[in-house]
Protein backbone atom coordinates (compact mmCIF):
# COMPACT_ATOMS: atom_id res chain seq x y z
CA UNK A 1 0.00 0.00 0.00
CA UNK A 2 1.19 3.69 -0.79
CA UNK A 3 -1.49 5.33 0.97
CA UNK A 4 -2.03 5.00 4.95
CA UNK A 5 -5.47 6.04 6.18
CA UNK A 6 -6.40 6.00 9.88
CA UNK A 7 -9.59 6.90 11.17
CA UNK A 8 -10.25 8.34 14.93
CA UNK A 9 -14.12 6.95 14.96
CA UNK A 10 -14.36 9.49 18.20
CA UNK A 11 -13.78 12.29 16.84
CA UNK A 12 -14.62 11.77 13.27
CA UNK A 13 -11.92 12.68 11.58
CA UNK A 14 -9.33 10.32 9.45
CA UNK A 15 -6.05 10.73 7.85
CA UNK A 16 -4.86 10.35 4.40
CA UNK A 17 -0.95 9.84 4.29
CA UNK A 18 0.80 9.65 0.84
CA UNK A 19 2.84 7.24 2.09
CA UNK A 20 5.72 7.32 -0.65
CA UNK A 21 8.60 8.91 1.09
CA UNK A 22 11.62 7.42 -0.63
CA UNK A 23 9.81 8.82 -4.09
CA UNK A 24 8.88 12.06 -2.55
CA UNK A 25 5.29 10.81 -2.46
CA UNK A 26 5.23 11.15 -6.47
CA UNK A 27 1.76 8.96 -7.14
CA UNK A 28 2.50 6.68 -9.49
CA UNK A 29 -0.66 4.39 -10.68
CA UNK A 30 -1.28 2.65 -7.58
CA UNK A 31 -1.69 5.78 -5.37
CA UNK A 32 -3.81 7.53 -7.78
CA UNK A 33 -6.06 4.09 -7.62
CA UNK A 34 -5.58 4.29 -3.54
CA UNK A 35 -6.64 7.60 -3.40
CA UNK A 36 -9.95 7.56 -5.84
CA UNK A 37 -10.78 4.06 -3.82
CA UNK A 38 -10.72 6.30 -0.57
CA UNK A 39 -12.56 9.45 -1.49
CA UNK A 40 -14.83 6.95 -2.86
CA UNK A 41 -15.41 5.42 0.66
CA UNK A 42 -15.76 8.17 2.45
CA UNK A 43 -18.79 8.70 0.52
CA UNK A 44 -20.46 6.28 2.39
CA UNK A 45 -18.72 6.27 6.39
CA UNK A 46 -20.53 8.32 8.03
CA UNK A 47 -18.21 7.90 10.54
CA UNK A 48 -16.15 10.39 8.92
CA UNK A 49 -17.22 13.79 9.39
CA UNK A 50 -13.48 15.24 7.95
CA UNK A 51 -10.54 14.44 6.77
CA UNK A 52 -6.80 15.40 6.77
CA UNK A 53 -4.54 14.91 3.55
CA UNK A 54 -1.03 14.40 4.17
CA UNK A 55 2.89 13.22 2.91
CA UNK A 56 4.71 11.00 4.69
CA UNK A 57 8.15 12.37 5.83
CA UNK A 58 9.85 15.58 6.13
CA UNK A 59 10.99 16.64 2.46
CA UNK A 60 7.96 16.31 0.42
CA UNK A 61 4.13 16.92 0.71
CA UNK A 62 4.04 15.51 -2.87
CA UNK A 63 5.81 16.17 -6.03
CA UNK A 64 3.12 15.37 -8.78
CA UNK A 65 3.20 12.04 -10.79
CA UNK A 66 5.68 9.41 -9.91
CA UNK A 67 7.79 10.12 -13.80
CA UNK A 68 8.63 6.51 -13.42
CA UNK A 69 4.69 5.62 -13.66
CA UNK A 70 3.60 4.22 -17.63
CA UNK A 71 0.68 5.90 -18.47
CA UNK A 72 -1.34 3.39 -21.08
CA UNK A 73 -2.78 6.11 -23.87
CA UNK A 74 -5.20 5.15 -26.71
CA UNK A 75 -4.25 5.94 -29.83
CA UNK A 76 -6.42 8.78 -30.74
CA UNK A 77 -5.28 12.67 -29.83
CA UNK A 78 -9.20 13.50 -29.08
CA UNK A 79 -8.65 10.60 -26.19
CA UNK A 80 -5.55 11.46 -24.45
CA UNK A 81 -6.01 10.21 -20.71
CA UNK A 82 -4.63 13.05 -17.75
CA UNK A 83 -3.92 9.95 -14.86
CA UNK A 84 -4.56 12.67 -12.07
CA UNK A 85 -7.34 13.92 -13.55
CA UNK A 86 -9.73 12.37 -10.92
CA UNK A 87 -7.27 11.74 -7.89
CA UNK A 88 -9.18 14.72 -6.08
CA UNK A 89 -11.87 14.18 -3.51
CA UNK A 90 -14.17 16.77 -5.40
CA UNK A 91 -13.44 15.22 -8.54
CA UNK A 92 -14.67 11.76 -6.59
CA UNK A 93 -17.73 13.58 -5.48
CA UNK A 94 -16.59 13.69 -1.53
CA UNK A 95 -18.43 16.89 0.05
CA UNK A 96 -17.02 16.36 3.03
CA UNK A 97 -14.21 19.06 4.31
CA UNK A 98 -10.74 18.32 3.13
CA UNK A 99 -7.83 19.79 5.09
CA UNK A 100 -4.12 19.55 3.73
CA UNK A 101 -1.38 19.61 6.01
CA UNK A 102 1.64 20.51 3.91
CA UNK A 103 5.41 19.86 4.69
CA UNK A 104 8.25 20.07 2.35
CA UNK A 105 7.97 20.60 -1.30
CA UNK A 106 4.28 20.56 -2.87
CA UNK A 107 4.86 20.76 -6.42
CA UNK A 108 3.58 20.17 -10.16
CA UNK A 109 1.10 17.19 -9.65
CA UNK A 110 0.26 18.05 -5.63
CA UNK A 111 -1.64 20.82 -7.02
CA UNK A 112 -4.47 18.62 -8.30
CA UNK A 113 -4.96 17.72 -4.51
CA UNK A 114 -4.10 21.25 -3.26
CA UNK A 115 -6.70 22.56 -5.87
CA UNK A 116 -9.53 20.13 -4.37
CA UNK A 117 -9.09 20.53 -0.36
CA UNK A 118 -10.88 22.90 1.42
CA UNK A 119 -8.12 25.08 2.79
CA UNK A 120 -3.98 24.47 3.58
CA UNK A 121 -2.27 23.91 6.63
CA UNK A 122 1.88 24.35 6.22
CA UNK A 123 4.88 24.06 8.20
CA UNK A 124 7.58 26.39 7.69
CA UNK A 125 9.36 24.31 5.82
CA UNK A 126 6.58 23.77 2.91
CA UNK A 127 7.54 25.18 -0.65
CA UNK A 128 5.33 25.12 -3.36
CA UNK A 129 6.50 25.32 -7.09
CA UNK A 130 5.45 24.40 -10.66
CA UNK A 131 8.32 23.04 -12.94
CA UNK A 132 6.12 22.22 -16.06
CA UNK A 133 7.75 24.95 -18.67
CA UNK A 134 10.83 24.25 -17.51
CA UNK A 135 11.02 20.92 -18.85
CA UNK A 136 8.53 21.57 -22.15
CA UNK A 137 5.33 20.75 -20.52
CA UNK A 138 2.29 22.66 -20.29
CA UNK A 139 0.99 23.80 -16.89
CA UNK A 140 -2.87 23.29 -17.62
CA UNK A 141 -5.03 21.80 -15.13
CA UNK A 142 -2.15 22.59 -12.57
CA UNK A 143 -2.56 26.35 -13.17
CA UNK A 144 -6.45 26.02 -13.57
CA UNK A 145 -6.60 25.04 -10.20
CA UNK A 146 -3.99 27.49 -8.58
CA UNK A 147 -5.42 30.25 -10.10
CA UNK A 148 -8.41 29.86 -8.09
CA UNK A 149 -6.85 29.82 -5.24
CA UNK A 150 -4.12 32.38 -5.15
CA UNK A 151 -4.01 36.13 -7.47
CA UNK A 152 -3.45 35.54 -10.84
CA UNK A 153 0.20 37.21 -10.98
CA UNK A 154 1.38 35.01 -8.67
CA UNK A 155 -0.39 31.96 -10.02
CA UNK A 156 0.92 32.99 -13.52
CA UNK A 157 4.70 33.32 -11.69
CA UNK A 158 4.27 30.22 -9.78
CA UNK A 159 3.27 28.43 -13.80
CA UNK A 160 5.66 30.58 -15.77
CA UNK A 161 8.78 30.46 -13.39
CA UNK A 162 9.22 26.46 -13.53
CA UNK A 163 11.93 24.95 -11.01
CA UNK A 164 13.45 28.60 -10.73
CA UNK A 165 11.72 29.50 -8.10
CA UNK A 166 9.74 28.38 -4.89
CA UNK A 167 6.93 29.93 -2.80
CA UNK A 168 7.71 29.65 0.50
CA UNK A 169 5.22 28.77 3.53
CA UNK A 170 5.10 32.76 4.67
CA UNK A 171 4.37 33.77 1.48
CA UNK A 172 2.33 31.34 0.73
CA UNK A 173 0.40 32.49 3.75
CA UNK A 174 0.86 36.13 2.22
CA UNK A 175 -1.05 35.94 -1.05
CA UNK A 176 -3.70 33.46 0.40
CA UNK A 177 -2.62 30.31 -0.71
CA UNK A 178 -1.71 28.65 2.68
CA UNK A 179 -4.02 30.33 5.54
CA UNK A 180 -1.84 29.17 8.55
CA UNK A 181 2.05 28.78 8.78
CA UNK A 182 2.52 26.58 12.28
CA UNK A 183 5.54 26.09 14.06
CA UNK A 184 7.69 23.40 12.88
CA UNK A 185 6.80 19.79 12.62
CA UNK A 186 3.36 20.68 13.91
CA UNK A 187 1.49 21.20 10.87
CA UNK A 188 -0.26 17.77 10.66
CA UNK A 189 -1.79 18.69 14.10
CA UNK A 190 -2.97 22.14 13.66
CA UNK A 191 -4.98 20.33 10.50
CA UNK A 192 -6.06 17.75 12.83
CA UNK A 193 -6.76 19.84 15.42
CA UNK A 194 -8.95 21.94 12.40
CA UNK A 195 -10.54 19.07 11.13
CA UNK A 196 -11.86 17.78 14.61
CA UNK A 197 -13.77 21.20 15.74
CA UNK A 198 -15.58 20.91 11.64
CA UNK A 199 -16.31 17.44 12.30
CA UNK A 200 -18.32 18.10 15.18
CA UNK A 201 -20.81 20.40 13.70
CA UNK A 202 -24.13 18.87 12.31
CA UNK A 203 -22.66 17.15 8.96
CA UNK A 204 -25.88 18.35 6.96
CA UNK A 205 -24.78 22.11 7.18
CA UNK A 206 -20.58 21.29 7.07
CA UNK A 207 -21.04 19.12 3.93
CA UNK A 208 -23.76 21.86 1.99
CA UNK A 209 -21.12 24.65 2.72
CA UNK A 210 -18.52 22.34 1.24
CA UNK A 211 -20.80 21.87 -1.99
CA UNK A 212 -21.50 25.64 -2.03
CA UNK A 213 -18.14 26.79 -1.93
CA UNK A 214 -17.16 24.58 -4.63
CA UNK A 215 -20.01 25.74 -6.90
CA UNK A 216 -18.47 29.34 -6.95
CA UNK A 217 -15.33 27.86 -8.30
CA UNK A 218 -16.92 25.01 -10.16
CA UNK A 219 -18.53 26.71 -13.85
CA UNK A 220 -15.14 28.51 -14.13
CA UNK A 221 -12.79 25.43 -13.71
CA UNK A 222 -15.16 23.22 -16.21
CA UNK A 223 -14.57 25.71 -18.78
CA UNK A 224 -10.92 26.36 -18.15
CA UNK A 225 -10.55 22.46 -18.21
CA UNK A 226 -12.28 21.91 -20.63
CA UNK A 227 -9.38 23.81 -23.10
CA UNK A 228 -6.86 22.14 -20.96
CA UNK A 229 -6.70 18.93 -23.59
CA UNK A 230 -5.78 21.13 -26.58
CA UNK A 231 -3.07 23.23 -24.92
CA UNK A 232 -1.39 20.37 -23.46
CA UNK A 233 -1.40 17.96 -27.06
CA UNK A 234 0.02 21.68 -28.72
CA UNK A 235 2.59 22.86 -26.11
CA UNK A 236 4.17 19.72 -24.94
CA UNK A 237 7.18 18.30 -25.81
CA UNK A 238 7.84 14.78 -27.05
CA UNK A 239 8.31 12.77 -24.14
CA UNK A 240 11.94 12.16 -25.33
CA UNK A 241 12.52 15.79 -24.99
CA UNK A 242 10.89 16.48 -21.91
CA UNK A 243 13.21 13.60 -20.27
CA UNK A 244 16.50 15.62 -21.45
CA UNK A 245 15.51 18.20 -19.87
CA UNK A 246 14.70 16.42 -16.99
CA UNK A 247 17.77 14.73 -16.84
CA UNK A 248 19.70 18.21 -17.33
CA UNK A 249 17.72 20.37 -15.22
CA UNK A 250 19.50 23.11 -12.96
CA UNK A 251 19.61 22.44 -9.27
CA UNK A 252 19.70 26.28 -8.44
CA UNK A 253 16.51 27.93 -7.78
CA UNK A 254 15.54 30.91 -4.92
CA UNK A 255 12.96 31.18 -2.21
CA UNK A 256 10.10 33.68 -1.77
Amino acid sequence: MSLDVTTDKDTGVAVVTLDRPDRLNAIDLTTRDELVAAWRAFRFDDAVRAVVLTGAGERAFCTGLDRDAVVPQPGSPYMTDDPLLRVGPKSNDLWKPVVAAVTGMACGGAFYLLGEADFVVADPTAAFFDPHTTYGMVSAYESMLMALRMPYGEAARMALMGSAERLSARRAHEIGLVCEVTEPGAALAAAVDCATVIAGYPAQGVQGTVRALWAAREAALAQAFAQAPHLIALGNLPGERQEELFRARRRAFRTR
